[in-house]
């Protein structure tokens, strides 16, 4: 087993744990080179996103309405369909309205601090949830299959040493906080793991202390000795939690005592940021939106029911959190955004439901958000079979592009989603003074041939004069040997890594100029 799965799935992850907080599990996911630039010179505003994920896939035509197509509606969904008097108005929005429960996010609209993306997917849907949700996570297309996140990948080759030496006193906090007990795949580096998750925090922290037993001489203790480091790195993350926790306050009366999960979560996160934490990335998460029966209830009107019960707990927090932020001097450095792994059809079912769909609106909220809608509403066609979908308009790495580079400042989101998607009028764009050429140029590096026999030329481009160091390593990021350890002037140079003595598999090289790197995958056959 890989050691990415064997520490996800039994319970652990690199450089993150998970313990009990008021009750959630939380994973503090340690300082992958993204997130270490964001805190840094990367984040020069100290930007914090919140991604909130409805899992089970949103039905989006009764949550965002789009009421110039409310007469086809009626025929593909009669027996789900808001009531028109009923649905929410928007100001300056006449064609758009929201689910009568979402009245604190109707509010945020009207009050400019929300920005609705029509019709969000990407190509070729999938529609498992399980492997849509990877799609999300990775960024992938959906025929790909990557292992990697979209946030776990970027600038990894700039901290290619992690876990070694981490935490430390440069930037001591966590850079990633999920709450819940498993890694998302969003985080996922190659080949190291960025964060762990832990469901027995009672036995964990029972295993974590900082004097143990040298472990034995064999494959299971070098893995041992691995586990051990992420636990006590782990274990200083927790502390940093705790004190922040402790510091940290709650101002808004607007949290709603109970049955309200995203709300207790969106409340903690609200309380880390104001006890000085400086973590970038949150994800929280409200289950349920798999609304294939009973998502409404027609004995009290379609108005109510299931869907609208999770529709309010999310405009009641999301309104309760923002609140919190105004009151805590907060609001202009966070801002939230929604997603689920796909929306729903057109067409309802018998059973008071829809099935698996493509796309569905996303809602992006915050003081420093570019208050509006982006995009068309969908076209519903007169008549509709059971299967149709709401066509996607923007792909979702659209989205994430316009958040790497317009809300935390860092240009080429291409780097990070391997691919150029176009940037959407979202945030109000934040200056950077980050000077990339180093990163660029290394994010270019590259190696022919590739597979190769014996030999490979890896190519490199020098900005300034730079002690560069080339590793190789093996797939658990193991050093087998240092190919390169000399200053380079400025200029772009060969070298040639001979590997006639190895046997044939897949590698890893390790290059870094300066305090600058990147790693990338050799395979030799």
């Amino acid at each position: 087993m890989k050691r990415r799965n064997f520490v996800q799935y039994s319970g652990l992850a690199a450089g993150a744990s998970c313990f009990a907080f008021k009750g959630f599990s939380m994973n503090p996911m340690p300082q992958i080179p993204f997130l270490r630039a964001l805190a840094a010179s990367g984040n020069p505003q100290d930007r914090v996103l919140v991604l909130i994920q409805l899992i089970g896939g949103n039905d989006g035509l009764n949550t965002f309405i789009p009421l110039d197509e409310y007469a086809n509606l009626a025929k593909s969904r009669k027996n789900i369909l808001i009531p028109e008097k009923e649905v929410l108005r928007l100001q300056g929005a006449p064609a758009n309205g929201l689910h009568p429960v979402m009245t604190e996010v109707r509010d945020l609209y009207n009050e400019g601090l929300v920005s609705v993306v029509q019709n969000v997917g990407y190509p070729n849907q999938d529609y498992s949830h399980f492997r849509s949700i990877d799609i999300w996570m990775s960024a992938s297309d959906s025929e790909k299959f990557v292992e990697t996140g979209w946030l776990g990948r970027h600038l990894q080759g700039q901290y290619p040493t992690f876990p070694k030496g981490y935490p430390n006193a440069e930037m001591p906090d966590p850079l990633a906080i999920q709450i819940g007990s498993i890694v998302s795949l969003a985080l996922m580096g190659d080949p190291t793991p960025m964060g762990f998750a832990v469901s027995d925090t009672e036995s964990f922290y029972q295993f974590v202390n900082d004097v143990v037993e040298p472990a034995p001489n064999t494959p299971f203790g070098d893995e041992l000795e691995y586990i051990r480091l992420i636990s006590q790195q782990a274990q200083v993350y927790y502390e940093v939690i705790k004190k922040a926790a402790a510091k940290g306050k709650n101002i808004s009366t607007k949290y709603p005592a109970t049955d309200n999960p995203l709300a207790d979560q969106l409340r903690i996160v609200a309380q880390l940021i104001s006890g000085g934490l400086r973590t970038p990335v949150y994800i929280v998460t409200l289950d349920g939106f798999d609304s294939h029966s009973e998502q409404v209830d027609p004995s009290m009107g379609n108005a109510k029911g299931d869907h609208a019960d999770l529709l309010g707990r999310l405009s009641v927090a999301i309104g309760a959190f923002q609140d919190d932020l105004k009151k805590l001097g907060l609001e202009d450095r966070v801002a939230g955004m929604t997603f689920s792994e796909f929306g729903r059809t057109i067409t309802s079912n018998a059973s008071l439901g829809t099935d698996h769909g493509a796309a569905a609106p996303l809602f992006v909220f915050g003081k420093k958000v570019i208050p509006g809608i982006i995009g068309d509403n969908p076209k519903i066609p007169d008549t509709t079979s059971g299967s149709d979908d709401v066509p996607m308009q923007h792909d979702f790495r659209s989205v994430y592009a316009s958040t790497i580079q317009d809300w935390f400042g860092i240009p080429n989101p291409e780097r990070v989603l391997q691919d150029k998607f176009p940037i959407l009028p979202i945030f109000k764009k934040v200056t950077t003074s980050v000077n990339t050429t180093i990163a660029d140029q290394l994010f270019q590096t590259s190696n022919y041939p590739n597979p190769f026999h014996n030999t490979t030329t890896i190519k490199f481009t020098v900005p300034n004069g730079e002690r560069v160091i080339i590793n190789l390593m093996d797939l658990n990021g193991r050093l087998i040997e240092t190919m390169e350890n000399k200053y380079y002037a400025a200029g772009t140079y060969q070298v040639t890594i001979n590997m006639e003595a190895l046997p044939a598999g897949n590698y890893l090289y390790q290059l870094l100029v300066g305090e600058n790197g990147v790693v990338k995958k050799l395979m030799a056959f």
